[in-house]
């Protein structure tokens, strides 16, 4: 097989601030156990590098929301370490969670009904405390089907943990009345957020994500969480601009005075989305490289009149520290690692 060219872009996951960030998360949760949600591929930066950094790091329970997802990540992980948040909705999904030995998370009396129809097992069970997503209703707790069920965690999820919301208090007040009543190992509210609202919320296990990844949705969280992906991409072609000329779709920069301009391998198929046009930048060190007119699917345009050291087959690098991307792009820091394409290399 003939070797392919490389790569024009790239992305450098940092192992050792993922590790971190679970440890600074484990820290934080106290005696609960620390859990990692890797669903949609590892938040979008590869579940075959970040689950075995957290696995060795010393998580032990593993969370992804798609059947499709369980077999790469039964590549690093034991079976019974893993629990699929979308629960079963048809028979065959039933079966082939017994057959590989994880635990579907039960989000209805109906799901309920499906899995002991199916002959039951280990499984986890969400309960909707008021976010109105998937999750049993707390009225439905009382149902014969829910007291059958061999319940290894009971959990439910915040709706605004990321903000001093009445709501937080609200569902912890009501997954509290709620568990006495169903019996199961241990109990799981808090996620990356919920964590930094403190003890009261960790309960036996939490169940971080966006931070593992460098994300910070609370100011408490700030001063331990690390980047952990550094992207880069590639000059593809330098160009002079005289005044009067236009760069990209519709027209919308128009230099000035005469310029150099670097013509780079990214665009919105790489999740770089055309919220940044305008007022996003590539850097060059600690220097800024804004950008030309509009995002294009595989291309951006920058500035790069004040560095005559950059030239073709040059790395610039792609701003990526998630709080101070978000607040510029718009985005949020979830969509900002969940959106990033597939033509990244390491």
């Amino acid at each position: 097989m003939i070797d392919l060219p490389s790569p024009t872009l790239r992305l450098r996951l940092d192992e050792e601030a993922l590790a971190s960030n679970w440890r600074e998360l484990a820290t934080m949760s106290g005696d609960a156990e620390t859990g990692a949600a890797v669903k949609a591929d590892g938040y979008g930066l590869g579940i075959a590098k970040v689950v075995p950094a957290l696995r060795e790091a010393g998580a032990r329970s593993f969370f992804v929301a798609h059947w499709s997802e369980v077999p790469d990540l039964l590549e690093h992980v034991a079976s019974n370490q893993v629990s699929v948040l979308h629960g079963p909705l048809h028979a065959e999904d039933a079966t082939y969670a017994r057959a590989v030995g994880v635990r579907p998370v039960i989000n209805s009396l109906e799901q309920a009904r499906l899995w002991l129809d199916g002959g039951g097992g280990p499984c986890d069970v969400m309960i909707d405390t008021g976010i109105n997503r998937l999750g049993l209703p707390v009225d439905a707790l009382s149902d014969p089907a829910v007291s059958r069920l061999k319940i290894e965690t009971l959990m439910s999820h915040l709706a605004s943990a990321d903000e001093d919301n009445p709501l937080n208090q609200t569902q912890l007040t009501r997954f509290r009345h709620a568990v006495p009543a169903i019996p199961c190992k241990r109990l799981s509210l808090a996620n990356s957020a919920g964590i930094a609202l403190g003890s009261d919320y960790h309960f036996d296990l939490t169940r971080p994500g966006l931070s593992l990844y460098g994300g910070v949705p609370r100011s408490e969280l700030a001063a331990g969480i690390r980047q952990v992906a550094f992207l880069q991409a590639t000059i593809l072609q330098v160009r002079q601009l005289s005044a009067g000329d236009s760069v990209g779709y519709n027209a919308t920069f128009t230099a000035t005075q005469s310029m150099r301009a670097g013509v780079i391998s990214l665009g919105y198929a790489d999740g770089f989305l055309r919220c940044w046009s305008g007022q996003g930048t590539l850097r060059h060190g600690e220097a800024a490289l804004p950008l030309l007119g509009k995002v294009s699917m595989d291309m951006v345009v920058i500035d790069l009149s004040a560095f005559p050291d950059l030239h073709e087959g040059d790395w610039v690098d792609v701003p990526y520290h998630l709080p101070e991307a978000a607040q510029a792009s718009g985005l949020s820091q979830y969509e900002l690692l969940t959106l990033l394409g597939k033509r990244f290399h390491g």
